[in-house]
């Protein structure tokens, strides 16, 4: 809440000029001493009313307008907490027609659409320590393996209802703590009108979708999330908005938010508007919305959704313009990109800041003065297609089409990569992960372990959809919950066991993260071995002792007496076998420990040899090993 009319002046000035980072405390509504004051940015409406429960939703209650920026106001006594409310907006044009308030905080239920006055309590939180610890630290030098997460399909009750955050809190926390996962990742959770979207179609950019609960049930939620060491991540989308017209959409009867160009301004791929990223207002709203959900709700960070069409003019499927260079380049997008990364990390320097953004022509993580956006980390979209599609082939054709797993080797250090299984490669027709893999049942269950075993020892940040932990047979339903009687099956209970073991050996092992920013960090053993489609390769720690060998069998052959090239002298023990009873396989017992020879392979002057499963993954540690 501003207190004087030059804090009000202050905070209105910034807004003109794309600096006020906190326009949620100047716009939208707030109590004061008399009631209420309600502020909208419509700087070419004819009039605005305010209307609500408290005046009968008729135009008794007319706003004035701030010339200088366009902002209409009104102070009344008559408003209540709990109340609803919209704005009566005449437009440019003459016409009247109800709009949201943009800084809402709550609205109410589905599918009314209008906001609350609704003031978020205070809260006294309990995560000092585990925020205490994110500053010490890097995530680069830490582990991450996030649970992305659908929050109202996660779990329904008995009446068929979705979860809210207060019983997300009592079942979800222990289940991610039990599986190892290090982070949870939710889907949208701001206000939108239809579930079919996902969140990723948005109407209030301030307000918790009260679909999911209250604030006061998210914030508790996070904070027992920080209690249990698990960070808390969420997705948000600055691209586009719903194009609902009592939403956003030319809220004044002119282009407000939106681009000037039609063209630009209409998304014709998702049915949806564009923000203006380069108009001053646009950007404080959005770059306030972002801070917002960092602030009020401890999130350890963000996904910015969908920015590659922030980057590029020809992304659409419409007409489009070039720039004033000629090319592709969307210079507002690009320099939106990087003035939210650095606010951001002015004001909350341990936020993690990840990029769904899927071309190469644009650095996207590393420092600004440098060029790039500044994001922490890219989802690495190259990646998911090649090992999908890989997993999908008939192992015959794997031996021609091997660069689909090797490829990423060579360029796995241009930028700091997100490694994603996410919930748009189980929808819509793909199928889930499961269903994607080749051959029987029993195999698919087989390559499932060896495809998360290649994520999990590949250089980069892990993250994988709900239901995927388990192998989900069927794809992913927004409106209904997982099927957790798959769990009643034995292969899917020993495939949940199998995630959870391998999320623990990630966790514990140094060598899949310590290193990972640097080129160190890996070493191909063999990555030209195609005609038995097998991939080995080392992941490397600080400490030399310190490493893993991993070899990855591609085909339904199993490989007798197996050759892998050793650094040093020694004997070398299997830490995981996926192909092992436990996990869904036939071995009773790993491999036994290996001995070294004085014979080379490749650049290694020692080699072990072991017997590698069908369709099956080793993962070996050196146990007693001689060092010059």
């Amino acid at each position: 809440m501003l207190e004087s009319s030059k804090e009000v002046l202050e905070a209105e000035q910034r807004f003109l000029t794309g600096e006020n980072f906190y326009v949620q405390h100047f716009l939208g509504v707030h109590k004061n001493e008399n009631g209420y004051v309600f502020r909208v940015w419509a700087p070419h409406a004819q009039q605005v009313y305010l209307v609500g429960d408290f005046n009968d939703w008729d135009e008794s209650l007319p706003m004035e307008k701030r010339e200088k920026s366009g902002v209409w106001e009104l102070a009344t006594s008559l408003a209540e907490e709990g109340q609803l409310y919209k704005f009566l907006v005449q437009q440019a044009n003459g016409r009247k027609i109800m709009k949201i308030d943009p800084f809402a905080v709550r609205f109410e239920e589905r599918p009314g659409t209008a906001a609350v006055i609704y003031t978020i309590p205070e809260k006294k939180w309990h995560d000092n320590l585990w925020r205490g610890r994110q500053k010490k630290t890097q995530t680069l030098k830490r582990p991450m393996n996030i649970y992305e997460v659908h929050a109202s399909s996660w779990k329904h009750d008995e009446s068929g209802q979705p979860y809210t955050f207060k019983e997300l809190e009592e079942e979800l926390i222990p289940y991610v703590k039990e599986m190892d996962y290090t982070h949870i990742e939710f889907l949208p959770l701001m206000e939108h009108p239809l579930g079919a979207s996902w969140g990723y179609q948005l109407t209030g950019f301030f307000a918790l979708s009260s679909y999911y609960g209250t604030p006061v049930e998210f914030r508790d939620f996070v904070d027992s999330c920080h209690k249990n060491n698990i960070g808390v991540f969420v997705d948000w989308v600055p691209a586009h908005f719903c194009v609902n017209e009592d939403t956003l959409p030319y809220y004044d009867g002119t282009p407000t938010f939106e681009y000037e160009d039609p063209n630009r301004a209409h998304n014709i791929r998702w049915g949806t508007i564009c923000f203006d990223l380069g108009k001053p207002q646009v950007q404080s709203f959005l770059i306030s919305s972002a801070l917002f959900w960092l602030d009020v709700y401890h999130l350890d960070g963000m996904r910015v959704d969908a920015v590659t069409s922030m980057l590029y003019l020809d992304y659409d499927e419409g007409p489009w313009q070039p720039n004033h260079e000629g090319g592709n380049r969307n210079f507002e997008g690009f320099y939106f990109l990087q003035k939210l990364n650095a606010v951001i990390k002015l004001a909350f320097p341990q936020t993690v800041m990840m990029a769904e953004e899927s071309s190469s022509e644009t650095q996207i993580t590393g420092m600004i003065e440098s060029g790039a956006l500044g994001f922490d980390y890219k989802w690495n979209m190259g990646w998911m297609n090649d090992v999908l599609r890989f997993y999908e082939m008939d192992p015959v054709f794997r031996k021609d089409n091997f660069h689909l797993l090797t490829f990423s080797f060579m360029y796995m250090m241009n930028e700091h990569y997100i490694l994603p299984f996410s919930h748009d490669e189980v929808v819509h027709g793909k199928k889930s992960l499961m269903h994607k893999m080749w051959g029987d049942r029993y195999k698919q269950f087989a390559q499932l372990r060896n495809m998360y075993t290649f994520m999990m020892t590949h250089p980069g940040k892990k993250i994988l959809f709900m239901g995927s932990e388990w192998g989900q047979f069927l794809e992913w339903k927004y409106n209904e919950g997982l099927e957790w009687v798959d769990l009643e099956d034995e292969l899917n209970n020993k495939m949940q066991h199998f995630t959870a073991k391998l999320n623990s050996l990630y966790k514990d092992e140094r060598s899949l993260w310590e290193l990972e920013d640097t080129a160190e960090t890996v070493e191909l053993i063999d990555a030209d071995n195609t005609a038995e489609s097998v991939l080995t390769f080392i992941r490397k720690s600080k400490t030399k002792r310190d490493f893993l060998i991993i070899a990855l069998n591609l085909t339904p052959v199993e490989r007798q007496d197996f050759a892998i090239g050793v650094p040093y002298p020694g004997s070398y023990q299997e830490v995981l076998n996926t192909e092992k009873i436990e996990f869904g396989g036939t071995w009773t017992k790993n491999n036994s420990r290996c001995q070294s020879i004085d014979q080379p392979f490749k650049q290694f002057n020692q080699q072990i040899q072991t017997v590698l499963p069908a369709l099956g993954a080793l993962i070996i540690k050196p146990e007693e090993i001689q060092m010059k």
